[in-house]
């Protein structure tokens, strides 16, 4: 019953070190001795803080703003639970026990970005606060969430509010990783001064902070799997029982710090802050400076960014030292030369303490990258100081920020972006939905006939009047087709799916026709993304057809992976994780598709030994909300869950994480509908006494893998030793020992008795002992020549066959 999927997972081809993870000690005497060993894991409140998003229970978030449509009145057949056409639900018609906090997660990822430039008495005094960042690190938090509901009007007038809209700050060198910008003179080379980068995208840190966290919960117990030392206590119940923490910081990390490509524009800033201190003596002249160094000078985005977008200037007042009056004046003058887009923002200057009467914490930024976190993880492991180092601000800066990010997003970056929205869809758009727009587009195919009938060379096919730079791989900002794609994504960030739809599917097509084949794949993952975001049901239109979807979104992993020179496996990732999270929404019609989806992320290598575990337990999560019609329940896939998710618990196991190993084999047991009693009786193993399994060889299969991961539960806790338990890793031996079947002959059944379970009524329990001298070739319990034996010894004798669909 081990399908291909089951294999040990092939690590992805990217530039940084999975394995360069952070790796605890295996051999403990106690639980005492397993504390010592990790001098800040469980005493740090510091460094508990990092780890809180995996520690706590995982839920749901409100979905607001979202239109509530009927739901579906044709009825599944009894063969079928709905048809690919007339059946897929909508994200608010949700299955029971399903939520749609990967939708809400998604809609807060892709949000505008707005580039932050402040002068350098602006980053001195927040310097003073206790903020190494400067200004960027004291805006990020604030800007993930701006208060209050945002209004926002789609492109047939119709307004909606939302209350989880957000915005990104970023800072000019996040274009520029190899370089570091400094306000105050020119750039320069990172190779002395390294810090954490802000942009994301590199799928092998990701692996490694997830593994951290991982670890963490390993040797921290704080998630509501009962065990034996909490007697049986009922888990507390979640809104989507399949969800994991796990895959959600998995999935936030995933969409953090998205990088600044040619492509797309979902990082290219909509708008500007320029911000000065009231200490500047000239802050006119400071501010025509800065805007110089940004538009036209060193501090200038790549040329494949459009560098016109809105400017907003900030006056930071100094509420201790500055003089409120003169500070008055030079903020009317700031909005006689530079418009009405500016703000005094009033700060203090003292830094706070977490003792004084209004001080309030900064609040954590969310959407930091991997790399921060990793970063940030390590400097708290090694530090001396067990003290939260998040700095305190006073209660009044806290409001005059949260004022300031709403006058922003409010008055100026959204009314700006509608502005360029209706005025795009009219002089650009419109014009080629028209028919002389799709004469333009065959012009631009057959051209090549008559303009470059002489040329051989294989760039003939491409017409000559394209605006596509194949040698740079960009469009010019100006072009018609970026023009277009900045339209495309600011109605995705405004929420307005059809229009997006619309024009990424227009845009599918010029860039086919181009050949820039990475700007194909952007727009038909996007295409597919707000497909699957709209609420309505997938057949309202012909271009929400299930057909166009699957052939968007297999036309972009295809062409983030195969296609020549521009091979980008992360977008192939994000594609392929976001198109079957957002499929499983659309109920049981689709969840084979959404499971085939991520089926194609394990065949194609794009995780690591983290992700393949967590992408196994969303197969099962996928099948499971098939439960079928009728009293038969004709037409579930519960039995092929159960197998995804004891393949997801056999791969917690060959990595060494036994609390996620035992709630994927929990799941996989529920599925089975097999009745697990938490009675602590001596014969109970693992967190409960399970029932009889319908076939003999499932049951040998749960049992011995079972006992493996209470072996290693019990490793992981310190209650026993490494030699006193099987070898773990036999069951990650290649499948060159499959000739070999003396793995468990020497297989003997021997009484662990630790210390600390003396006066439990379950003190002894059995344990699968291995003898050194009886393990043939390294064959453990788990391979398939042990399995192979088992078979042949068993009673039956027989092969019986288990059914799966």
């Amino acid at each position: 019953m081990t399908p291909p999927q089951d294999a040990t997972p092939k690590l992805p081809k990217y530039p940084a070190d999975i394995e360069a993870s952070m790796v605890l000690p295996r051999h403990r005497a106690s639980p005492a001795d397993s504390l010592a060993s990790l001098p800040y894991r469980r005493s740090n409140p510091s460094l508990s803080k990092l780890f809180e998003s995996t520690t706590s229970i995982s839920t749901s978030r409100p979905n607001s703003g979202a239109a509530t449509p009927t739901q579906s009145t044709v009825q599944p057949s009894v063969f079928s639970p709905g048809s690919r056409l007339s059946g897929t639900g909508t994200p608010s018609t949700l299955p029971p026990g399903v939520s749609d906090e990967y939708r809400t997660l998604i809609q807060q990822a892709f949000v505008p970005c707005v580039a932050v430039l402040a002068d350098a008495q602006t980053d001195e005094l927040i310097r003073a606060k206790g903020l190494e960042g400067g200004l960027l690190q004291l805006l990020r938090p604030f800007g993930e969430s701006v208060p209050g509901k945002v209004t926002i009007r789609d492109s047939n007038g119709a307004s909606k509010s939302w209350d989880d809209f957000g915005v990104r700050f970023i800072g000019v060198d996040d274009a520029y990783p190899d370089l570091r910008v400094d306000t105050g003179g020119q750039r320069t080379s990172t190779s002395s001064i390294r810090r954490p980068r802000r942009t994301g995208g590199d799928v092998s840190q990701i692996e490694e902070l997830v593994d951290r966290h991982l670890q963490y919960s390993e040797f921290n117990r704080q998630d509501p799997v009962p065990d034996y030392m909490n007697k049986g206590e009922a888990p507390v119940p979640q809104t989507d029982s399949t969800s994991s923490p796990f895959h959600t910081l998995y999935l936030r990390r995933l969409l953090s710090g998205l990088p600044v490509v040619p492509h797309e524009t979902f990082s290219h800033p909509v708008a500007g802050i320029i911000a000065i201190s009231s200490r500047n003596p000239h802050p006119i002249e400071e501010l025509r400076r800065l805007y110089n160094r940004q538009h036209d000078g060193d501090l200038r985005f790549p040329q494949w960014v459009e560098n016109d977008f809105l400017r907003y200037y900030v006056l930071i007042h100094d509420e201790e030292t500055g003089d409120i009056a003169k500070s008055n004046q030079t903020f009317d003058s700031m909005k006689r030369h530079f418009g009405l887009h500016c703000h005094l923002l009033r700060l203090k200057s003292q830094q706070c303490i977490a003792s004084d009467d209004d001080s309030v914490r900064l609040p954590t930024c969310e959407w930091m990258s991997a790399s921060e976190e990793l970063a940030e993880i390590q400097r708290r492991e090694t530090t001396d100081d067990i003290t939260d180092p998040a700095p305190y601000f006073p209660d009044s800066d806290i409001s005059s920020l949260r004022t300031f990010i709403r006058e922003l997003v409010t008055q100026s970056i959204i009314p700006n972006m509608e502005r360029s929205v209706s005025t795009w869809n009219e002089q650009i758009l419109s014009r080629r939905r028209g028919l002389s727009g799709r004469f333009m587009s065959l012009s631009k195919r057959w051209t090549p006939f008559g303009s470059s009938r002489t040329s051989s060379s294989s760039s003939s096919t491409i017409s000559s009047n394209s605006n596509y730079d194949s040698l740079q791989g960009f469009y010019r900002p100006d072009a018609p087709e970026a023009i277009m794609r900045r339209l495309a994504d600011y109605c995705f960030m405004l929420r307005d799916w059809k229009l997006a739809l619309s024009t990424y599917d227009i845009l599918r097509t010029d860039f086919q026709n181009d050949k820039a084949w990475r700007h194909y794949a952007g727009a038909a993952e996007m295409a597919a993304l707000s497909a699957l975001m709209n609420p309505q049901p997938l057949s309202s239109t012909p271009k929400t057809r299930a057909e166009n979807i699957d052939a968007w979104i297999e036309a972009a992993s295809y062409s983030y992976t195969d296609r020549q020179r521009s091979a980008a496996p992360y977008y192939a990732l994000r594609t392929l994780v976001l198109s079957f999270e957002l499929l499983r929404l659309r109920g049981p019609a689709a969840a084979d598709d959404a499971a085939r989806w991520a089926t194609r992320i394990l065949d194609a290598h794009l995780v690591g030994p983290a992700g393949h575990a967590l992408i196994t337990e969303r197969i099962s999560a996928c099948y499971a909300i098939r439960t079928g019609t009728g009293h038969y329940k004709l037409g579930s896939r519960r039995r092929k869950a159960a197998l995804w998710a004891v393949l997801a618990a056999q791969n917690w196991f060959q990595q060494e994480k036994a609390v996620q190993a035992e709630r994927a084999l929990d799941t996989a047991l529920k599925l089975f509908n097999t009745r697990i009693e938490h009675s602590g009786t001596p014969g109970s193993v693992g967190l409960g006494s399970v029932g009889k399994l319908p076939y003999d060889d499932m049951q040998l299969f749960i049992d011995l893998l079972r006992q493996q991961i209470m072996g290693l539960r019990l490793l992981n806790q310190g209650y026993v030793d490494d030699d006193d338990l099987p070898d773990r890793r036999a069951a990650q031996t290649s499948d060159d020992d499959d000739g070999e079947e003396g793995g468990v002959k020497g297989a003997k059944v021997e009484d662990i008795q630790p210390e600390a379970l003396d006066k439990s009524p379950r003190a002894k329990r059995k344990s699968l002992m291995v003898a050194g001298e009886g393990m043939g070739g390294g064959v453990g319990p788990l391979s398939p020549a042990a399995l192979a034996v088992e078979r042949r010894e068993g009673e039956g004798g027989g092969r019986v066959d288990e059914g799966f669909e």
